[in-house]
């Protein structure tokens, strides 16, 4: 008698779980046979899930959320590209990242948590803006707030490591959703017959479809061979010119023939500018090397995807 496959019953506990990738993340894990349970600050919103109470601020967490847990998938942070950059905001950005992670590491310590697995999001803002330099995990940390941000978000998670976890670090691009996230606001001017290149439209765009990446996560649940930092973005890397016409393209709009200056985003955005301007041509090879195959590795292909519904 031929038994269907089973995926391991794992206690899984997520952050972030009320953001894109997080929401998603928990029906699929459910679906799929995993226990799931969430960390939020406000745990009563959130239906369908065992939810915890914790607040990042005042340094606070219900230690039962940490009861039987064997992997933590950690995606909290405030928003990037929610609100301009000024100096409390990027605090804020800073510490919901760093300051969530330690006190998450107190809580499994104080706990003395069965933890074997910690994954957690970085992005691909840790490089800075590098032309056309290709970037794999091992190129250096850049400059600016994106890649201090990142640093420092980093160097807290890989404090996990004390407790001899297997740790997995993803550094992920722009993610591509119909749901919501940056593709929302890049689509707009276009959807209005504004569409047209940002900047000198010659820098490298890191995406990802949502659906890959919510397999990437899945695969470093399922798969103890990756460890480490790993690039999450499409194998086919595009310029900011190429996605704007690609979008368009798939919106039936036109592009104009002349770039938006980036004197203009600068006045309208301030540094935030930062996160349409800078260059990564970010390299996946480690991930695919890894086994990890894309269902959406060309620009046009994943689009279609999203707007065919």
């Amino acid at each position: 008698m031929n038994l269907p496959d089973q995926t391991p019953n794992k206690n899984i506990l997520i952050t972030g779980a009320s953001g894109l990738i997080g929401a998603k993340l928990i029906r699929n894990l459910q679906d799929k046979g995993y226990f799931v349970s969430v960390l939020s600050r406000n745990p009563e919103k959130l239906k369908g899930v065992k939810a915890f109470k914790w607040d990042v601020e005042e340094q606070t967490i219900d230690n039962n959320a940490l009861k039987d847990v064997d992997t933590i998938i950690h995606l909290a942070g405030a928003g990037i590209a929610d609100a301009r950059w000024t100096k409390s905001r990027k605090q804020l950005i800073i510490d919901s990242r760093v300051l969530s992670t330690r006190l998450l590491y107190k809580a499994i310590e104080d706990t003395k948590a069965p933890v074997k697995t910690i994954i957690s999001a970085s992005a691909v803002g840790f490089y800075g803006d590098r032309a056309d330099e290709i970037l794999n995990e091992n190129s250096a940390n850049g400059t600016g707030f994106l890649a201090e941000c990142c640093q420092q978000w980093e160097n807290a998670v890989d404090q996990g490591l004390k407790f001899g976890v297997r740790l997995v670090k993803f550094r992920i691009g722009l993610v591509l959703s119909k749901q919501g996230g940056a593709l929302a606001k890049l689509e707009t001017p276009v959807s209005l017959f504004l569409g047209a290149p940002l900047g000198s439209g010659k820098q490298w765009m890191p995406w990802i479809h949502v659906t890959d990446l919510l397999a990437v996560f899945e695969k470093a649940i399922e798969n103890s061979k990756l460890v480490g930092t790993y690039n999450a973005c499409s194998p086919i890397p595009v310029t900011n010119l190429e996605f704007t016409k690609i979008l368009a393209k798939t919106l039936y709009r036109p592009v104009w023939p002349i770039n938006v200056p980036e004197f203009v985003l600068k006045a309208v955005l301030g540094e935030m500018s930062d996160v349409i301007l800078i260059s990564n041509h970010t390299s996946s090879q480690k991930l695919i090397n890894s086994g990890f195959k894309f269902r959406y590795a060309g620009l046009d292909e994943a689009l279609k995807e999203i707007y065919s519904h």
